[in-house]
């Protein structure tokens, strides 16, 4: 049982019992009412997102028609990096739709009712480094049944950053600015090596050489990625460029290469930064509660949807920005109905909070700039010693 000293309000054993069949009285409803919409909306999403993909490298490539080679009225450096920029960030979105909106949630099985041969959770296979196989393992099995549990959710500052005072200090942690820094950058590898081998491998409950077949995995799906987008693409433009270089010795088949290449790089940069900032607001802000393996023993169901609203933070915004972040801005509500199709968790979620609120429990909602700048206020204070920045953990 959760007792009530830790907690904003008094809840007997009855109460926490009640609250959970209310939030589950919620997502029953809202399973029971998948329909046509929700299928127009994934397979329009779907369709969106593969034209803006492909929109974006041919806009990208359309850029090199403006190099100053060519010699026309809008040729120029800068009308050419304009475009080529334009059509990175077009790139750059559809990356952030196929990852967040898409990907992650058909992984959840969310559109599994659909019985859609090529939108299936065990068939899917996205577009980023990670592995959706060694996804669903690390996310769906051990992050959404641990949620913020200490020692068993993997995601709890993944294994690099203290996010919490309740994790021990050491030297090493005063670069962990640094290392969110990099981590923000680099989040698409970061998250393919985010793996239960690796972690044991990091934390010394393993060796390299047991886990060689999940190595050779992630390396094949990293070099899939790496080849489509920094080989294949660029690739395809340089030989298009080959045979005019012949007349146009300055229309470089190494520097289209180069051009292409860079263009796609900053396409994932977009994508990694979105992703990072959106992902840490949902769990790493002030207010987000965390808890001991010993608390959540036995737990019954209203104290697993308890924990899944403390050890959570959404963040406020219109529609288009929920698509965006994946509608991971109802982190609350994805951890609370993981496998609720995303596009009800905008409908779901005032119906949870208004319950949070009748039930005295905080309900963690912000502006993006508010939850990421105390992620990011947390980050530095907890790279030194002590901090009393996280709220104390709910006893159970």
């Amino acid at each position: 049982m959760i007792t009530a000293n830790p907690l904003p309000v008094d809840l007997t054993e009855a109460q926490i019992d009640e609250f959970g069949r209310e939030i589950q009285h919620i997502y029953d409803e809202s399973m029971a009412s998948r329909g046509d919409r929700d299928r127009a909306y994934i397979l329009n999403l779907i369709r969106t997102q593969r034209s803006m993909a492909f929109t974006g490298r041919m806009v990208i490539y359309a850029g090199l028609l403006f190099l100053p080679m060519w010699s026309h009225g809008l040729s120029s450096w800068t009308s050419a990096l304009l475009i080529m920029i334009f059509g990175s960030i077009m790139l750059g979105i559809s990356k952030i739709l196929e990852n967040m909106e898409i990907g992650h949630n058909v992984l959840h099985a969310q559109w599994d009712w659909m019985k859609d041969p090529e939108i299936q959770s065990n068939t899917w296979e996205w577009d980023i480094y990670c592995a959706s196989d060694s996804w669903i393992q690390s996310h769906n099995v051990i992050h959404h049944t641990w949620t913020n549990v200490l020692d068993k959710d993997m995601d709890i500052g993944y294994n690099l950053l203290r996010v919490t005072p309740q994790q021990e200090w050491r030297p090493g942690r005063l670069f962990q600015p640094l290392f969110f820094f990099f981590q923000m950058v680099f989040f698409a590898g970061a998250i393919a090596l985010h793996d239960k081998a690796i972690h044991d491998i990091s934390n010394g409950k393993a060796k390299p050489s047991d886990h060689k077949a999940v190595f050779q995995h992630i390396g094949r799906k990293f070099w899939g990625m790496l080849r489509k987008d920094y080989i294949m693409w660029p690739g395809l433009a340089a030989l298009v460029a080959l045979p005019v270089s012949f007349a146009r010795p300055e229309a470089s088949p190494l520097m289209t290469f180069g051009l292409v290449a860079a263009s796609n790089a900053l396409a994932n940069l977009i994508r990694n930064v979105w992703a990072f900032i959106i992902i840490f607001c949902g769990h790493f802000p002030d207010g987000v509660y965390v808890f001991t393996a010993d608390q959540v023993e036995g737990e019954s169901r209203g104290q697993w949807y308890m924990r899944q609203l403390l050890g959570s933070a959404n963040i406020e915004g219109g529609a288009l920005f929920h698509i965006l972040s994946g509608n991971l801005s109802h982190q609350i509500e994805h951890h609370l109905f993981p496998d609720l199709c995303s596009n009800r968790y905008a409908e779901v979620a005032p119906r949870v909070e208004a319950v949070a609120v009748r039930y005295g429990l905080p309900y963690n909602k912000a502006s993006i700039w508010r939850q990421f700048g105390s992620t990011w206020k947390n980050n530095i204070r907890l790279a030194f010693p002590g901090g009393d920045t996280r709220p104390e953990i709910v006893s159970a």
